[in-house]
């Protein structure tokens, strides 16, 4: 291999599968925009064709590249001029971003997989936090996937899957059903336990403490600035009144701690290589 073939080949390891993983989930994102924003109001995912809810356009494809098209349009629809939310250009970005940390922090095809959960949980979090609605069947596939993954790694990396689903929807299920013995009303939605019990085929039963812990500062953070943000509003009132979407929570901490653990394993993998 002649030098420049070789930092051509160099450069292809370190930047295709990030820029790949980016555009791959950009794409993504572009759809789960359109998805939680019809699927909760009944509303099929294909028909009609995507359009301008103003002037009812069908848009074309070059109305259709995530990110770019609303930048080159100035955020408006190119025929009626009517603003465009920003809701999907910045559910793009997330998602790609997504696949491009994971891309650049992770080889492959760890990379690959943490991005597709972080895909994934990506759209379980905005459905989450803005209908407090996790589908049974998206819950469903992030199990499945999970296990999938899982059972790439051997037997026993699935049996510390299937471990940590059961323990996730139990340990959550447990915590509700106390609450609602204890205080007489339903503290918590009954999709939240099914989701840490999807999130354990992810990572096992051991991480899910940790996952929950952090899923719970954020929903008190959230709670907290919701309080300071409304006037006359003290803080633990509005950590009693407000519905807090435990379901985003525990989707942003659980890739984050996956991402963390995954790298982590990366170093020590590495180090013994080099040992």
């Amino acid at each position: 291999m002649t030098p420049l073939s070789a930092h051509a080949a160099s450069y292809l390891a370190a930047f295709g599968m990030p820029t790949f993983l980016a555009v791959l989930g950009a794409c993504w994102g572009s759809f789960a925009a359109t998805l939680s924003d019809r699927w909760p109001q009944g509303r099929s995912i294909v028909q009609p064709r995507s359009h301008c809810e103003s002037c009812q356009r069908t848009l074309s494809a070059r109305d259709l590249i995530p990110v770019l098209s609303y930048i080159l349009a100035r955020g408006r629809c190119r025929h009626c001029s009517v603003p465009v939310s920003r809701r999907y250009p910045l559910i793009e970005i997330a998602s790609a971003s997504i696949g491009l940390v994971s891309g650049l922090l992770l080889p492959t095809p760890d990379s690959f997989w943490v991005a597709v959960l972080g895909w994934q949980l990506l759209l379980l979090a905005i459905l989450d936090a803005e209908h407090f609605w996790l589908p049974n069947r998206l819950v469903a596939l992030l199990a499945a996937s999970g296990l999938g993954v899982a059972a790439l790694g051997g037997p026993e990396r699935l049996l510390t899957a299937l471990i940590g689903t059961a323990a996730g929807f139990t340990a959550l299920f447990a915590i509700a059903y106390l609450y609602k013995r204890i205080r007489g009303r339903t503290g918590m939605g009954g999709g939240d336990p099914k989701l840490l019990g999807a999130i354990g085929a992810w990572v096992g039963w051991q991480p899910l403490p940790f996952i929950l812990f952090i899923a719970a500062m954020l929903g008190i953070s959230f709670a907290v600035y919701e309080a300071i943000r409304d006037k006359g509003i003290t803080k633990s009132e509005a950590m009693l009144q407000r519905r807090l979407p435990l379901g985003t929570c525990l989707a942003v901490s659980t890739w984050g701690w996956h991402l963390f653990d995954m790298m982590n394993l990366t170093v020590i993998s590495a180090f013994s290589a080099v040992s």
